[in-house]
């Protein structure tokens, strides 16, 4: 937490380098912290609005048909953004699940998590699933199936503790934005630049902090 002064005023910001895993919140103390860190005027970065959207049961409920055109009027935006979305699906439906038990490669499995290493791939997902059926417990909820994207393949030269390999490699583009509101009046919301991570194409994981990838750069041509 960060604190100033501006014109007399305290000034405090409360910015989430945790809080995001169940295991953040072993006992009450922690629930309570939070709520006292969420009820008090500092700006908050996440906020809980922006926390929740985040995570994968909120997207998969914005890409539902109709929910959209509750936040934006025109139909084309509308169209141009529902495009980009890839298909999200609840473990309650008995068709995705029944598609991803035969074609398991085309689907990754997703919990309410952040950060590299918690995803599902390839046959686990077959067979995670298949053990969720057997035992009938309430854990499917943590997860939701999503349509594996499979980006184009380039070769690149990646260097690591001073030696030069040449591999095959997958990128992704991340926009950073800044918003801030107080109550309903929005006082900035603006794009602040990009996130270029660059991975082996054979690893499944993505994560930069997580040793999976590597910060990389845009090269137009």
């Amino acid at each position: 937490m960060s604190q100033d002064f501006r014109d007399g005023e305290t000034v405090a910001v409360i910015y989430f380098r945790a809080g995001y895993a169940p295991t953040d919140y072993p006992s009450e103390s922690e629930w309570k912290a939070r709520l006292l860190m969420e009820e008090s005027s500092a700006i908050k970065c996440p906020s809980i609005s922006y926390h929740l959207t985040g995570t994968k049961k909120v997207q998969q409920e914005l890409a539902k048909p109709n929910v959209l055109e509750r936040f934006l009027e025109n139909k084309d935006d509308i169209a141009k953004l529902r495009g980009c979305f890839a298909g999200l699906w609840s473990l309650d439906d008995s068709d995705a699940v029944k598609n991803a038990i035969q074609q398991p490669e085309a689907y990754v499995m997703k919990p309410q998590r952040e950060g590299g290493g918690n995803n599902i791939y390839g046959d686990d997902v077959k067979e995670t699933l298949l053990r969720l059926q057997k035992e009938g417990s309430e854990e499917e909820a943590a997860y939701i199936l999503m349509q594996r994207i499979f980006p184009t393949v380039f070769p690149t030269l990646l260097v690591r503790e001073g030696i030069c390999y040449k591999e095959h490699a997958i990128s992704e583009l991340g926009i950073f934005s800044a918003y801030l509101r107080n109550k309903e009046t929005v006082i900035s919301n603006e794009q602040c630049g990009y996130l270029m991570r660059t991975k082996v194409s054979s690893s499944n994981e993505g994560g930069v902090a997580a040793g999976f990838a590597v910060l990389d750069s845009l090269y137009l041509s």
